[in-house]
């Protein structure tokens, strides 16, 4: 098999072939590992490699899965993988192995992927951009000045490169979407429940996140979630099972729907003119397939939202370094972390255990009016990110900003919860980067972007597509369709693809 002709088979395509014995599993592996070698260095997207290990799982026989034989990569956090180093970003962990798999895991191996490395992440996942200290950036591979987007970025930038084509992905405040958006990629965070979580890995950040893939295509996030969705005993959030396999949606017609779409900023300032020109092309494309498209006003308490969803990832920051001492044995000190971390653990630990619940009070009634709002139409349309992808090192401190930091580390705790407005002003640029996709994280809704625009000095930007809680359904029959009257699967590749 050639470069370019692997690089053209989406992950259904690839296993296809296997099945059809045209190309063995082994010699898939060696075009994913070339092409890693060859492209990597450029896009440092694959962090870790278990080369032997997959050849002995193709050596010892395959499961007859959906995707048996295709190659395949997860990602640095939380799905853990046995006996295979998980760091998670952070040099606190560079020494944690997992002792067993968790549940998604399990489900990847039986439906025949070859896991054969990890993939770059931000550490522990708290920003939208993927440049850990411990590894570096990982690069876009549309333009390697800059941001894949985190926290998925290592996943997306490889999946984009055609090193994979598809890859896992986690994502809490849209971390499988934006990296989506940026990489030109199918990127859909499922309902909460349906995808496994566990055994071992806690459900972080208070359950708001969501684990599928990224890939190229509709098909194969609609084939990938038939084959990890769906419970265990040990799952803590259950949803009812599908009414048909969610590929076979992807072949069935959206019907007529209802789809609201908004030329609101979300959580951002202002509405980037790459969104306003991408948003009207995509409802006027909507609207010729039969749709009906009204505009809608976002009902975002800004403020609120923001302090209540930092208020919660802050108390997961301060938890995560607590979880050093029984994952490598030691408590976490200064050096261990990035300093934003370090200082959102600190902000985590200043605040009571009132101040929390009064913060996931807030996020649950906040839910319960969005759902409320939202159930008057099938789909909700809005970009999915706010600006294009970034230069690297958008968010790196400068000299000034780093003394500031380490004169808060400095601070008793509780001594930060008065600077608590000056500390929110300091994350301001995430949510100007990411002001759409944080809601359906904590309403638990299907989120799904699509890679329908591309910006006047060539960047992808995704629009981003979202339903009714536990209806994939229709987003993958919506986005079927939209993929065939906006197609985005024959543009060219990358230049640095494989």
């Amino acid at each position: 098999m050639g470069i370019a002709e692997y690089g053209q088979y989406d992950a259904l395509g690839l296993a296809e072939l296997v099945r059809s014995g045209q190309v063995s599993a082994a010699e898939l592996l060696d075009e994913a590992l070339a092409r890693t070698a060859a492209v990597n260095p450029q896009i440092n997207a694959v962090i870790h490699l278990m080369e032997k290990r997959a050849r002995d799982e193709i050596a010892a026989g395959l499961p007859d899965g959906p995707f048996r034989g295709v190659p395949f990569l997860v990602k640095d956090l939380m799905t853990a993988v046995a006996g295979e180093p998980m760091r998670r970003g952070s040099r606190l962990f560079k020494d944690y192995v997992p002792a067993e798999d968790e549940e998604l895991t399990r489900r990847y191996r039986r439906a025949g992927l070859v896991i054969f490395g990890k993939t770059n992440t931000p550490e522990l996942g708290f920003t939208n951009v993927t440049e850990p200290e411990l590894f570096g950036p990982t690069r876009n591979p549309w333009n390697l000045e800059r941001t894949s987007s985190g926290s998925s970025g290592g996943s997306a930038a490889a999946v984009a490169a055609r090193i994979v084509p598809a890859a896992n992905a986690n994502d809490g405040g849209g971390s499988i979407r934006t990296p989506a958006s940026n990489c030109a990629l199918v990127g859909l965070k499922p309902s909460r429940g349906r995808n496994p979580t566990g055994p071992k890995a806690p459900e972080e950040w208070f359950g708001i996140i969501g684990e599928h893939v990224v890939t190229r295509t509709v098909r194969d996030s609609a084939a990938m979630l038939d084959a990890t969705s769906g419970d265990y005993p040990q799952q803590l959030m259950k949803l009812p099972g599908p009414a048909r396999p969610f590929l076979e949606e992807t072949t069935r017609e959206p019907g007529r729907l209802r789809i609201a779409f908004s030329f609101d900023p979300g959580l951002g300032k202002s509405l980037h003119p790459e969104n306003r020109t991408a948003l009207g092309a995509t409802a006027a494309c909507l609207a010729g397939l039969g749709h009906d498209l009204i505009e809608v006003k976002l009902p975002l308490p800004i403020e609120s939202f923001i302090a209540n969803y930092a208020a919660l990832v802050s108390a997961d920051a301060a938890a995560d370094l607590r979880a050093a001492r029984s994952l490598v044995g030691r408590d976490a000190r200064r050096g261990d972390v990035e300093l934003p971390t370090w200082m959102l653990a600190k902000f985590g630990e200043a605040q009571s255990a009132a101040d929390l619940t009064e913060a996931l009070w807030s996020m649950q009634a906040f839910s319960r009016q969005w759902l409320a709002w939202s159930s008057a139409f099938d789909v909700l349309l809005t970009p999915t990110v706010g600006v294009p992808p970034m230069l690297i090192g958008a968010y790196r401190l400068s000299a000034p900003r780093k003394r500031a930091l380490r004169i808060l580390a400095a601070l008793p705790a509780r001594a930060l919860l008065a600077l608590r407005p000056r500390i929110l002003e300091a994350f301001a640029a995430v949510y100007e980067a990411a002001p759409y996709t944080m809601v359906a994280n904590v309403t638990g809704q299907p989120s799904m972007s699509l890679p329908l625009h591309w910006t006047a000095d060539g960047l992808p930007m995704g629009m981003l597509f979202t339903a009714r809680t536990g209806d994939e359904a229709t987003l993958f029959r919506l986005a079927a369709q939209v993929e065939q009257a906006m197609p985005w699967k024959d543009r060219r590749a990358p230049h640095s693809a494989g």
